[in-house]
């Protein structure tokens, strides 16, 4: 156990508190994500104990997306996974994603009340017990304390593009041998010999090592061997490294290195770093482009090329909208193929309409949109007309071939890749490199399904992106876009679809004046929650509208409503809560239709739920049924509530007991405005935003004023 003394003081408060917690908990490596202002992405901070290169797929995940780190924050617990067993069982995307053995944790960083900074993320070998122990929980819960009130105290700053690599500040010498005596013993070797540290840096290189990878050992100490080998700056070797990092598995890779000789490399790892020893193999001939500027790089083993892909897919499978698809691909497959920049278009009425870029600037693509699709012009035309793949290794290549293309950017290669679903082109992905580059068979394997695979998901994104502007505005257009403005009156009201499907679903509310001094508020829930749904709602809420400004009292609306949705033969049931208000003589007389009761607080700040006799909900087909009323006194300082059941009922709770700790809750926050305790209500019970049904809840307070007001009115939040 770590003392008092490993309190982080230093200049990198937070780089130190992550290396006590890997000490602390005899983790091998851990890492800090912190979560963006908008509080939708995570992503990396500081990594102790792996390189961050080694971690580059997942220095950015949205907090949207299902996942162990997502599900930490969101849900404000710790998550345990043992194994990779475990791990296929509880994420299975995840697993796909993260092929090496190994057992880590993720315990959710939050300050103050219920303030959520980020995660900390902890990993051990894959041989760690299948639970935590109380010693490992104990240090994982103290870390979390201390890296969370680092970060609540820091001056807020944008996280780096690039996270920081945090040393570890303990390290075991007392078993070192000597080392003159180590050298010698690796110098007598015929193969070649490399160390490499945590940070993954070589700490020694032997000659043979020099001499096979045709580097001084001077220009290779101090270095990263994707720095000083930029061939190794590949797919396949960064994900051998993972693999030995995080597993501690003895693993064999061969390579191809610039003089055409094959190498084959042993990865052997423990707690201190990793040693590589380098066998030479067969000449593999010259390479197949003599003179280009970039070695050709590692020729991947079919299981890593089909690894790869494995991972990029169940990525894509995770976006759901095109932004998600441009980000995905800007963030992951950028970074896994070393390309600089990226342009993703689509074709619209002959022409090339950019929908994501990266690494260009907004004047070139300024130029960009919009060019015609052109097989003659641009390799892009060429690859939408021809659906057919186009590397340019360099931009002379570029010019003898499309001599009329436009030069106006400063990227060296491109690999055109046409985006084709159901034998149609939909649009054109672009890889760019900053330097002249030959694309080598292997990476042309992966690349030419992958695009197939981006493809897919462009399409599901673009169609998803159509209806779900489709439902929103529907929606949009069948709940009422304000409420009116009631003297002696505040009002607020929320709608949220169910966190799937369409984003759209039958709850309403709406909020009726009749008279200087009364009104009717109403809120129902039709069965479903799809488009037929939403319109029956609409209908719902037109005849409820209808029958009460034309009198009827509040046993009649319901009454009258239910044989409209018998003549219409709905063929579903509406649950209907209706509430008119006398502000004159503060009262409010009700009537429900099979609806959960409303919450009625008292100037006291005593709330509960309101006893009332209901009738069936609206649309059986019975057709003759009759409504019971229930009168109450409704002063000023008292607080009406009216909600769908979409927030009080939780799979495996008891709903009365949840309707009883949202009425408590309700008499605890009367000191909030309206506008934020109708947040507040809706946070308090459904904190992760993840919900299966929609909710709606209007708040009803009646004041002494001449004039009211309508306070949020109207507000859709998602």
């Amino acid at each position: 156990m770590t003392g008092p003394c490993e309190e982080p003081v230093g200049a990198d408060p937070l780089g130190e508190a992550l290396a006590a917690a890997v000490h602390r908990t005899g983790a091998v490596a851990g890492a800090v994500y912190r979560l963006d202002a908008a509080g939708e992405v995570l992503t990396l901070d500081a990594m102790c104990g792996v390189p961050v290169e080694a971690f580059a797929p997942w220095w950015r995940v949205r907090l949207a997306s299902h996942g162990p780190t997502q599900d930490a924050v969101r849900e404000e617990r710790l998550v345990w996974v043992s194994s990779q067993e475990e791990l296929a069982r509880a994420y299975p995307h995840v697993a796909a994603n993260v092929p090496y053995g190994l057992a880590f944790a993720v315990v959710p960083l939050t300050a103050g009340v219920r303030v959520r900074r980020g995660a900390l993320l902890l990993m051990w070998p894959p041989d760690h017990p299948g639970r935590l122990s109380l010693r490992e929980r104990g240090g994982i819960a103290l870390s979390a304390r201390r890296l969370a009130r680092i970060l609540d105290t820091a001056r807020p700053t944008a996280v780096p593009g690039r996270p920081r690599f945090v040393p570890l500040r303990h390290h075991d010498t007392r078993h070192t041998q000597p080392a003159l005596a180590a050298s010698a013993l690796a110098e007598r070797l015929t193969l070649g010999a490399l160390a490499l540290d945590r940070e993954g840096r070589i700490t020694f290189a032997n000659t043979a090592a020099a001499e096979l990878l045709g580097r001084p050992v001077e220009d290779l100490l101090g270095t990263q061997p994707w720095q000083s080998l930029p061939w190794l700056d590949d797919v396949a070797f960064m994900d051998a490294y993972r693999t030995a990092v995080t597993s501690r598995e003895p693993l064999a890779l061969t390579v191809l290195c610039p003089s055409a000789q094959w190498l084959s490399l042993r990865f052997d790892a423990d707690a201190t770093g990793i040693s590589i020893l380098i066998t030479p193999g067969l000449t593999a001939g010259p390479p197949s482009r003599p003179g280009t500027t970039q070695p050709v790089p590692i020729d991947a083993p079919a299981a890593s090329r089909i690894h790869l892909l494995v991972y990029l897919a169940a990525a894509l499978t995770e976006t759901v909208g095109v932004q998600d698809v441009v980000d995905l691909v800007a963030d992951q497959i950028l970074p896994a193929f070393g390309a600089h920049g990226m342009i993703m278009t689509t074709v619209e009425a002959g022409r090339m309409q950019i929908i994501g870029h990266r690494g260009y600037t907004p004047d070139t693509i300024e130029r960009l949109d919009g060019l015609p699709v052109d097989a003659g012009l641009t390799p892009a035309g060429r690859a939408l007309a021809t659906g057919r793949s186009s590397y340019i290794a360099d931009p002379a290549e570029l010019t003898r071939a499309y001599p009329g293309a436009p030069q106006i950017s400063d990227k060296q290669a491109w690999a055109f890749l046409p985006l084709i679903t159901s034998g149609h082109p939909i649009g054109c992905f672009v890889l760019a490199y900053n330097h002249p580059r030959t694309f080598t068979a292997a990476e042309r394997s992966i690349l030419t399904p992958l695009a197939g695979l981006i493809a897919q998901a462009l399409d599901r994104a673009r169609l998803y992106d159509a209806k779900h502007s489709l439902a929103h505005a529907l929606q949009q257009a069948l709940l009422p876009r304000t409420l009116p403005t009631v003297t002696g009156l505040d009002v607020a009201a929320r709608y949220l679809p169910a966190s799937h499907g369409m984003d759209i679903g039958g709850d309403f509310y709406d909020l009726i004046r009749l008279t200087e001094t009364t009104a009717a508020a109403v809120i129902g829930d039709v069965q479903g929650h799809d488009a037929t749904a939403a319109a029956l709602m609409g209908q719902v809420r037109t005849a409820v509208h209808s029958h009460a400004t034309a009198g009827a009292g509040p046993g009649q609306v319901l009454a009258r409503t239910d044989r409209d949705l018998t003549d219409l033969e709905a063929g579903r049931f509406v649950s209907c809560l209706y509430a008119h208000l006398d502000l004159a003589r503060h009262e409010v007389t009700l009537a429900s239709a099979g609806h959960p009761p409303p919450l009625l607080r008292h100037p006291d700040h005593h709330a509960h739920a309101v006893a009332i006799d209901p009738g069936p909900p609206l649309g059986l087909g019975m057709g003759t049924t009759t409504y019971p009323v229930t009168a109450l006194p409704l002063t000023e300082g008292s607080l009406l509530a009216l909600y769908t059941d979409g927030l009080v009922e939780v799979p495996g709770t008891d709903i009365e007991q949840t309707t009883a700790d949202l009425a408590h809750h309700l008499g605890e926050s009367s000191h909030l405005p309206l506008h934020h305790l109708v947040d507040h209500l809706v946070h308090r019970t459904r904190p992760t935003n993840r919900h299966t049904d929609d909710i709606a809840l209007l708040l009803l307070r009646p004041t002494a004023r001449l004039e009211g007001r309508v306070v949020g009115s109207g507000v859709v939040v998602r």
